[in-house]
């Protein structure tokens, strides 16, 4: 397997444009331009569509749609030229690969969104109806929207029993504008003369949302419709179930493929079996900390000890200073003796910790040995070293 050689700046290049890395100062910023972007086009569509904003505001509409047009075309030609340093893709030749990416669909969207400017140029016809495809452009947030993508999935995921409760609703939709046919057909035949019009009864009184357009008259009829009510209320519930209840399990899993990563990042952990880790998963409280916060003074109270994640710490106790890092734990000797701080710890950098508060510190050390005897190890040591450089 031969792969595309790295250009550093193409790589640097689809890092900004792809990955959206929270602490990467240039992919944010590109990520907010491009946001704005979409939702300024959004807003310039919808208000061009009124007659005296079209008409007073026509060269600025036009301008800034010429503007957004250059701005997304640059957009979609840099993606597909640094599409190559994408992980998956580096096994492919470099033609096979833009082309793989091109077809997604978020790269697919982002084509259609700049189209129609392109086909009226070339062809030079009024190409009014394609217009509508400019509301493309806000489908591209999907690519920033993590609840919109988690929504896409849930559909993906829940299609088979979606289609089957969209199949039960057209049967019951099906049967109950038959019978209202045969009752009300001869007394309303402008509304209820054959069974596609009476269809459109039973949708509206399926999805309650009732027009008022299509109402039965006779006794048997409303009978029906009451019945109908009744039952369609629920069936009509059943995929909006099936939708909440997939998200809610997604947003679950995807939160415990996260604290699992966070838990795992710290070597301490990194020999527990999957049960511990699960275990302790559920006591640690994920923090994050701006660059120079203090997280605790010397002598204050102990109510907690950290996991650093990511970022650096500067241990001080009041004669040396010690740098921890990513990997690296403190504030377990209060902990263990139920104390106080033996020294101030100062975030020196944006920082992502872990945070064990005092009670689950008790309950998961009488739970776990390997995990006691290594902080008490730990602790241990840096006790002795202390002692010795007094």
């Amino acid at each position: 397997m031969i792969e595309t050689p790295r250009n550093q700046f193409r790589y640097r290049v689809h890092q900004i444009l792809e990955a959206g890395v929270s602490d990467d100062l240039p992919s944010r910023a590109c990520d907010i331009v491009i946001i704005a972007m979409i939702l300024l086009n959004v807003a310039a569509f919808v208000f061009g569509s009124v007659g005296w904003i079209a008409q007073d505001y026509a060269n600025l509409l036009y301008y800034f749609e010429v503007f957004s047009i250059i701005f997304f075309t640059i957009e979609y030609v840099l993606r597909i030229w640094a599409c190559i340093e994408h992980i998956p893709l580096r096994s492919l030749s470099p033609f096979n690969a833009r082309l793989k990416f091109a077809l997604q669909p978020m790269q697919v969207i982002d084509l259609i969104a700049i189209l129609p400017f392109y086909l009226g140029a070339l062809i030079g016809a009024d190409l009014r109806a394609l217009r509508i495809l400019r509301l493309f452009r806000f489908f591209k947030i999907l690519r920033y929207s993590t609840t919109m993508q988690v929504l896409i999935k849930v559909f993906y995921n829940e299609g088979r029993a979606l289609i089957g409760a969209l199949m039960i609703m057209l049967a019951l939709i099906l049967l109950a504008s038959s019978v209202m046919h045969y009752i009300e057909g001869d007394v309303q035949p402008e509304t209820f003369g054959d069974i596609p019009s009476s269809m459109w009864w039973a949708l509206a009184t399926l999805t309650t949302v009732g027009f008022g357009d299509a109402v039965p008259v006779t006794t048997l009829g409303k009978i029906w419709s009451g019945l109908f009510m009744v039952f369609g209320l629920g069936m009509f519930a059943l995929p909006i179930g099936i939708i909440s209840t997939g998200f809610a399990r997604e947003i679950n899993r995807r939160e415990f493929v996260i604290n699992w990563n966070m838990v795992a990042r710290v070597p301490l952990f990194n020999q527990l079996q999957a049960t511990e880790v699960a275990e302790i998963m559920e006591v640690l409280q994920s923090q994050r900390f701006p660059k120079d916060v203090l997280i605790f003074e010397k002598e204050e109270e102990a109510t907690a000890m950290y996991f650093i994640v990511a970022g650096q710490v500067e241990i001080d106790d009041g004669q040396k200073t010690t740098l921890l890092e990513a990997g690296d734990f403190f504030g377990e000797v209060g902990m263990l003796s139920k104390g106080r701080y033996l020294a101030s710890a100062r975030v020196l950098s944006n920082s992502h910790l872990l945070q064990l508060d005092r009670a689950d510190f008790d309950y998961l050390l009488r739970r776990n040995k390997k995990l006691n005897n290594h902080i008490r190890q730990v602790a241990t040591e840096r006790l002795m070293n202390e002692y010795q450089e007094k």
